[in-house]
């Protein structure tokens, strides 16, 4: 399948097979791919919860409005934006820039790279929030084109009690959750998501006067 099939083709599933789970080789594979994708500076603020087990899912679904796809998803994936990860001595920053100078930038490139991100992205909690979540949502995208890409399904989801979900599940603070995405094989039983209307060129390339 290649990419413009991929875009076509992917669904908000809301149905999947529980009897038909993700193997760990899959889902490994799955993270990897989306690993590739860019971010602010390379310091890739995002991480992953991935819930198997039926009774965290069982959890979650309790914060979630109670949604069904929750819980017949084998696989449902927490993703969190990291709120630090621009700032100077985070474990995000220190690796980045040291594998920055194993590919030839100047340790002197420090001080600069510091400043820069702290200008950007820690003016206000407005900016860090906005660095989290902006950085998370290509990851996210990411996920959910490489599922596709290996078969699987995914659904997208906002509807959670998002200060419950991260004390329920012991995330720190300096996370933000801006989605969960359920994630499986798709219920053959059901009927498959038809395409939804989409913006046109016309509409989406804008200009202001």
């Amino acid at each position: 399948m290649d990419f413009s099939e991929i875009v076509k083709s992917r669904r908000a599933a809301s149905f999947f097979d529980p009897s038909k789970p993700v193997p760990q080789e899959t889902l490994k594979r799955l993270v990897e791919m989306a690993a590739q994708t860019p971010s602010s500076f390379n310091f890739q603020p995002w991480s992953l919860v991935a819930l198997e087990n039926s009774e965290d899912k069982a959890r979650l679904r309790k914060l979630a409005m109670d949604q069904p796809k929750i819980t017949d998803a084998p696989l449902v994936l927490l993703v969190l934006g990291d709120r630090d990860a621009w700032k100077k001595g985070s474990e995000p920053f220190e690796t980045n820039f040291d594998k920055m100078v194993e590919a030839g930038m100047p340790k002197e490139q420090y001080g600069w790279l510091a400043d820069t991100a702290a200008k950007l992205y820690g003016q206000s909690e407005e900016a860090q929030q906005a660095f989290a979540c902006k950085n998370a949502g290509f990851f996210a995208m990411s996920l959910m084109y490489a599922a596709k890409s290996l078969g699987l399904e995914s659904h997208p989801m906002d509807g959670f009690d998002h200060d419950a979900v991260k004390k329920e599940f012991h995330i720190p603070d300096n996370y933000w959750i801006p989605l969960l995405i359920a994630v499986g094989y798709f219920d053959r039983s059901k009927e498959y998501p038809k395409a939804k209307w989409r913006k046109s060129f016309e509409d989406l390339v804008v200009a202001f006067s």
